[in-house]
This record gives C-alpha cells, structure tokens and sequence, in this order.
C-alpha cells in the first residue's frame, strides 16, 4: 500500500515564507537563517504536477543531507542544523533543513559523464556541448572521454534553463569565480561518481547550487546528488546506444508523453493527474536510490532522522 503523501507546508505564523520553488520552500527563521522545507511535488518538462509522490520531500532532504556529509571536506554547505525550529509543523519531520543565508551565484553548475537527454540533443545539432567540441561517432549514453562542465542559465519556475559556454559563465560572473565554479562542479561530480560506482551505480550527470557566504567562500546550497539534480543509472544494465533506466522520474516522463495520458506537450494544458501505479512505482524508484547509495534502508534511515531532529522539548520550571 502507498502511504499518503504529506500535504504541502502551509505558512506557519511564526517563520514568514520567503520563496516557493518547484518543490522546496523557503521559511525566514531569522538570524540570517532559514527553513528548507521540501514537498512531495513533482515536476517534469518544467511544470509542477498536482499529484503528490509520499516521501519524495524527506528522501530528497535525507539523502542531500548524507551527501553533505560525504563531500565536506571538498566544500562547505549550508547546513546549519538538522533540528526542527521550535514550532514547526508536524509534516515538516524529515523533510527539514535550517540552512544560512548566501548570495547565491546565477548560473547552474552542471557535470556531465555521459551524453544524454539535453547533451546528446546538442550534440547531434552541432557536435559541440556548450561549445566544446566533441568527437564525432558519440551516440545515447555515450561516455564522456573526461566529464565535462557545462553549465545553464538560472531560469525561474516555469521557465527553461538554457546551456551557456563558458566565455558566457566568464562574462556573467567574472574570469576567477568562472573557474572556482568549473573545479568545484567537476571536483564534486568526480567524487560522487566514485562512490555511486562503488554501490553498482553510475552518475551520468549532475546540477549543484553555488553561494558564497561573506567572506567569498563557495558553498554547496540547496539539493544535492538526488534523483531530481542528477541522472544515476544501473551500472549493471548499461550499454551506450539506447536510453538507460535511471533511479528518478522517468516514469513520470514515459506516462505523460504516451498515449495513455492523452496528453500533448505542445498543447499548453496542464499535464493529467498520474496514475496510482506511476506514483507507486516512482516512489519505489526514489527509495532504492537512496538505499542502494546511503547502504540504509528508507525506514530505518526515518527513524534515525526523526530521533536524531526532534525539537528538544523546553523542561517546566515553573514552581
């Protein structure tokens, strides 16, 4: 049985909203802190869905939470607490991370590995990747000879990011910054992949969000290394040539661009509510990624979440 998915935050009184996103929100906690608390939206083609996943939100958070761990000595990030703030909703357990406040950079920091989705659309137009020139002969799913920095535009929701070269990045935001943001990007691509490798997966590509706190310092921010930010395939069943099976929501895409849906991408209605198999099948697909990464199963991983974060309660020392 699924279980039912928790419903999105709604705006407690004590922690005003700052933004909303396509599946996080923002809280001002103060004290240049905020509240990231993440839904169990689900977007596809850049349009948010009005079904819900259960426990998308709290693997998503669980599992960037892990990630922060494993790359900490490559980059601070913005994690200040994993406690609830006093007063926060019930739903918000698992799904909840106190984070700083940064100047966030306006470019999307992307890694690639392997060709595929909007790299291998680029590439059978011109053969270049954010104008790198590639070899000719590459096909779906190719390996990269070296992975590859190739960033996007920031656009809002609703909006498409669109690939940028790096001359772009440099002109956006300065020659030193550009290439702090391309080691960092390939640095933190480089080590995921390792590990993925190491539990039978391989990471074919991945988005990072970049701040920089006071002093200048580049700051992992937001998601990091899930299923919505990053392609991981089965590395059991890969073979270039064809489109991989992945750990994220593609059964979503499958759905909405078949037949069954009734659905045309073109068309500019809102995308049919999924079926309860989809639901079912994407939700088990989030929590065999975050098992088969993390080594822990979803359960077990909730249940030392929700130790690990509850609220101290404040002791009665009234007389």
């Amino acid at each position: 049985m699924t279980p039912t998915p928790e419903p999105d935050p709604v705006d407690p009184a004590p922690y005003p909203l700052i933004a909303r996103g396509k599946v996080r929100s923002l809280y001002d906690l103060g004290d240049s802190t905020m509240a990231m608390v993440a839904s169990d939206r689900i977007s596809a083609f850049d349009i948010v869905l009005d079904t819900l996943v259960p426990d998308k939100g709290a693997v998503l958070t669980q599992l960037s939470l892990w990630w922060f761990d494993q790359l900490a000595d490559l980059a601070p990030n913005h994690v200040v607490s994993r406690q609830l703030p006093p007063g926060a909703p019930a739903d918000w357990a698992d799904r909840t991370m106190v984070v700083r406040r940064l100047e966030m950079v306006g470019v999307e920091c992307v890694a690639r590995g392997y060709l595929t989705g909007s790299g291998i659309r680029s590439y059978r137009e011109s053969t270049t990747l954010c104008g790198i020139a590639l070899p000719p002969g590459l096909t779906e799913s190719s390996r990269l000879a070296e992975p590859l920095f190739t960033p996007t535009t920031k656009a809002g929701v609703g909006d498409h990011d669109e690939p940028m070269t790096f001359a772009e990045v440099v002109e956006a935001v300065g020659g030193p910054l550009a290439e702090q943001l391309r080691e960092l990007t390939l640095a933190v691509y480089d080590r995921a992949a390792t590990i993925a490798a190491e539990r039978g997966i391989l990471l074919a590509d991945t988005k990072i969000e970049v701040g920089r706190d006071p002093d200048g310092t580049l700051v992992l921010a937001d998601e990091l290394l899930t299923p919505d930010s990053s392609r991981f395939w089965p590395a059991d069943g890969y073979g270039p040539g064809r489109v991989q099976p992945s750990y994220d929501k593609q059964f979503v895409r499958d759905w909405l661009t078949s037949p069954a849906s009734g659905w045309d991408r073109a068309s500019g209605q809102a995308p049919p509510p999924l079926p309860d198999e989809v639901v079912r099948r994407t939700r088990a697909r989030y929590l065999e990624a975050f098992q088969r990464l993390t080594g822990v199963p979803w359960e077990t991983a909730r249940a030392r979440s929700r130790a690990d974060t509850a609220t101290p309660e404040v002791p009665d020392v009234s007389i």
